[in-house]
């Protein structure tokens, strides 16, 4: 794990402000817009949502287009010490999207590049599609979509108040990926501001080997300033649908069936929870609501672990007051799940709106934030394990290391290895089937929570039970410290990954944040 910083000497202060002043007089010279540069004092540009590392910028940038980024990457690119980290949202976790070094470290605001525009594939050779700026909001790209002609993106990530550009330059990950791939199998067209500075628009069939580099390239070889999305119908409504399980073998093999099947519901996920009153990860946290239809833990088999599982389903349909559409979901429902071995009396369902179903982590964020716990560190862990490995992870993880929870979500889910194009740059492991291992823990702030320390030594002890173990196993959304232990993640692809960034970043001005490699002089 990535250590945090902390600059609170005088002098280095006094340097930064130097710095600063000296490179916002060389910005002024690129007659860039006039409010493009902005306060980096401001706390969002020094810290993450990981909040274990703190960095600060010496200016921060809010570029308005590609034009723009390309004079900001070109004055780096001059200079033999400047560097530029490309930040959305700030939900990365360690670091990724902050700056090494305060005297250095240009940041690149890219919320003002957060232009909608909708396609309908009359002029485009793409077909239905978004043409997206890289610092726009998923849940922004949804909302615009389904205003405009009722159509969206297939595929999703749980939380979409995450930037278009951040989550396709690491893969973009949900329930849905099992069918349609994730984020980064589902654009047709990007926009990249090389490390060279060189505007280039590239595609499957133009420039291909940028267009796939830069797809979960880390933010290594370019800065995603647009990109089109596929659209497609959306539906209006959503059955949803949580089944319980006790023994993972049997949750993972219908998990595995579900993912396998060409008729299959439209979203699957999983998640374990503990088995007991913990009021965050208990019994309680199955539900979709509390009274009539409570968790009934008396249905629970004897003997039963420690934690239990809990697969979600979604079925999509079209009307909620058209009695037919309803009686048809109830039998599509009812025929899908037959077979599965889940705990009898313990299924779930619920109806909600497609956009409120893809939304749904908003409340719980609200919560969050009430309570403290969204600005508290979050030393987050998510791993891509092999189906092979998966059932021993489950007996030495969930079942010991985590028994008691984690105090937020713990996802585990099967993805198709088939459904990823080979050609982006995403490290996966060797299996057809593997799993999404998320541990999401949403703790209040120590005192009243676990230290963060605390939580980053758990994480690490993890992560050395899967190399211990010899799991065919990836860090997704990965960090590391050391040169080395990027070569181990990306294995066979490393000599590809470093040939693309002499290509078009060769004095490694981007993304620093990352850690891969140094900035050379």
């Amino acid at each position: 794990m990535l250590a945090a910083v902390s600059e609170t000497d005088e002098s280095k202060t006094t340097k930064v402000d130097d710095v600063a002043d000296d490179l916002i007089s060389q910005l002024h010279d690129l007659n860039l817009d006039r409010h493009c540069i902005v306060d980096a004092t401001s706390p969002r540009y020094y810290r993450d949502f990981g909040g274990m590392c703190l960095s600060h910028p010496a200016v921060v940038v809010r570029p308005t287009s590609s034009v723009e980024v390309s004079k900001v990457i070109q004055l780096c690119g001059s200079s033999s010490y400047l560097t530029v980290s490309p930040r959305g949202n700030g939900h990365s976790v360690s670091g990724q999207a902050m700056p090494v070094d305060s005297t250095s470290g240009i940041v690149l605001d890219m919320s003002g590049l957060a232009s909608i525009e909708i396609d309908l594939g009359n002029e485009n050779l793409f077909g239905p599609s978004a043409w997206v700026g890289g610092g726009a909001l998923w849940e922004d790209v949804l909302m615009r979509g389904i205003e405009n002609c009722m159509m969206a993106p297939r595929s999703w990530v749980d939380y979409l108040r995450l930037t278009v550009g951040g989550t396709l330059s690491n893969g973009g990950v949900s329930g849905q990926a099992f069918k349609f791939g994730p984020q980064t199998a589902n654009v047709k067209e990007l926009e990249v501001v090389t490390g060279k500075g060189d505007i280039i628009s590239c595609s499957d069939k133009k420039d291909v080997d940028l267009f796939y580099g830069v797809l979960g390239g880390l933010g290594q070889f370019g800065v995603i300033t647009r990109a089109r999305i596929s659209l497609y119908p959306a539906p209006e409504m959503v059955r949803w649908v949580r089944l319980v399980y006790t023994e993972f073998q049997v949750y993972a093999a219908d998990a595995e069936l579900l993912v396998s099947l060409d008729d299959s519901f439209d979203y699957v996920e999983g998640f374990v929870f503990v088995n007991s009153d913990d009021p965050i990860n208990g019994w309680d946290s199955v539900p979709f609501s509390r009274g009539e239809n409570s968790f009934d833990h008396g249905k629970i088999p004897p003997g039963a672990g420690p934690v239990l599982y809990c697969l979600e389903l979604t079925v999509h349909y079209s009307c909620s007051q058209n009695a037919a559409e309803k009686r048809w979901v109830d039998k599509r429902v009812a025929k899908m799940v037959r077979g599965l071995r889940f705990v009898p009396g313990l299924e779930f369902t619920t109806d909600v709106g497609y956009v409120d179903f893809l939304t749904r982590v908003n409340q719980a964020e609200q919560v969050w934030r009430a309570n403290g716990s969204w600005d508290a560190p979050h030393p987050w862990l998510n791993l891509f394990v092999s189906s092979a490995d998966i059932a021993d992870f489950d007996r030495s993880v969930f079942r010991e290391i985590l028994r008691d929870g984690n105090g937020g979500v713990m996802l585990v889910y099967p993805l198709l290895k088939s459904r990823w194009d080979p050609r982006a740059s995403m490290a996966l492991p060797e299996s057809e089937v593997f799993y999404l291992v998320a541990l999401l823990g949403m703790r209040s702030p120590f005192p009243d929570g676990v230290p963060m320390e605390q939580l980053m030594t758990q994480n690490e002890e993890i992560i050395n039970h899967c190399v211990s173990s010899k799991y065919d196993f990836k860090l997704y959304l990965p960090h590391y410290a050391d040169e080395e232990h990027w070569q181990t993640h990306f294995g066979n692809d490393w000599s590809r990954f470093v040939e693309m960034k002499s290509l078009y970043d060769p004095i490694t001005v981007l993304t620093p944040g990352q850690r891969i490699f140094e900035r050379k002089k």
